[in-house]
C-alpha cells in the first residue's frame, strides 16, 4: 500500500473519531435513538448495553382502550370520558366512577401495596427488566411503591391450578418470545390492588387474565401493550398500550415504607385528616 493511501486512511479515521462527539450530540438533539441492544445470540436485551447503565422511566401512559385526556390520574370529563376507557360491566363502571369522584382516597398504592398488572409499567420511580438465563426467568423490578419485583417464567411451564397457587399481587406469569416481542401470560391475581395509575381506581377481579407484549423498537423505547380479559368486570377483552422512555441513570433507591411520597394522597389531595 502506498504512503499516500496510508495517509488518506489515517486522515479518514481521525475525521471519524473527531466527529463521534458531534454525532452523539446531534443524536440527542434530534431525538434519534441507538439501535436495540441485543445479547450475543441476537435476542433483545431489555436492560442497558454492556458498560452502560439506565432504567425505564415509568410514570407515563394511561390504561384506556381509546385515548382519553387525563388531568393527573383523574379524568377531565368524568361521565363522557369514562365509557371511552374500557367496556365496563355496570357495577365496575359505578365503582370506578366512585373512586374517581373521591379522588382515589382508598387507593392501596399510597399504603405501600405492590402494583400488579399494567400499573407496574406506569408507576413513578421506574422499573428494570433483567433476564436470568441460567434460571430461565425474567424479572421486572419496581423502583416505586414497596420496591417489589415480579417473576416471569421462561422455561415452558404451564400455569398452576388455583388449588396449588394462592392469588398474589403479580399473579403467575409465563413468557415466550414471538420474534423480538416478549409475550407474557398472567393469571391468579388477588383483588387487593388497583391495576392502573391513570385513570386511578380501575377495577379487576380474581378472573383477571392478562396478555402483555413487551418490545424494544429502539434503545430508548419500551413499547408496552396489554390485553385485559376479565369477564366479571368487563363485557369483552380490551387492549391498551403506551411507550415507556429509557433514562441513562441508575434507578434510585426508594422504599415507601420509609419515605412515603404519596402520604398526601391517602385521603385525596387534601392530605391526611
Amino acid at each position: 500500500m502506498s504512503q499516500y493511501k496510508i495517509k488518506k486512511i489515517q486522515c479518514l479515521a481521525l475525521a471519524v473519531l473527531l466527529a463521534l462527539p458531534w454525532m452523539a450530540q446531534a443524536q440527542r438533539r434530534t431525538g434519534e435513538s441507538k439501535p436495540t441492544p441485543r445479547y450475543p445470540d441476537g435476542s433483545v436485551n431489555f436492560g442497558p448495553a454492556p458498560g452502560e447503565r439506565g432504567h425505564w422511566d415509568t410514570g407515563v401512559g394511561n390504561l384506556s382502550e381509546n385515548f382519553v385526556q387525563m388531568n393527573g390520574a383523574f379524568l377531565v370529563h368524568l361521565d363522557e370520558d369514562l365509557d371511552k376507557v374500557a367496556p365496563f360491566q355496570p357495577w365496575a363502571r359505578a365503582l370506578v366512577k366512585y373512586r374517581l369522584e373521591t379522588l382515589g382516597r382508598d387507593d392501596p398504592h399510597p399504603h405501600c401495596m405492590p402494583n400488579g398488572g399494567p400499573r407496574q409499567f406506569h408507576t413513578p420511580v421506574g422499573i428494570e427488566i433483567t433476564e436470568s438465563r441460567d434460571r430461565s426467568k425474567i424479572y421486572v423490578l419496581s423502583g416505586g411503591g414497596p420496591h417489589s419485583w415480579r417473576t416471569i417464567y421462561m422455561d415452558g411451564r404451564e400455569h398452576p391450578s388455583l388449588d396449588d397457587y394462592d392469588p398474589t399481587y403479580f399473579g403467575h406469569s409465563i413468557g415466550k418470545w414471538e420474534g423480538d416481542t416478549l409475550v407474557v401470560d398472567s393469571v391468579h391475581f388477588n383483588e387487593r390492588f388497583w391495576f392502573a395509575r391513570r385513570p386511578t381506581g380501575m377495577v379487576h377481579t380474581d378472573a383477571l387474565h392478562l396478555i402483555e407484549r413487551l418490545s424494544r423498537p429502539d434503545y430508548n423505547t419500551l413499547h408496552y401493550e396489554v390485553t385485559i380479559d376479565d369477564p366479571k368486570a368487563y363485557t369483552r377483552p380490551w387492549t391498551a398500550s403506551w411507550n415507556v422512555p429509557w433514562i441513562e441513570e441508575d434507578i434510585e433507591e426508594y422504599f415507601c415504607q420509609d419515605y412515603n411520597l404519596d402520604v398526601d394522597h391517602i385521603v385525596g389531595p387534601g392530605g391526611v385528616e
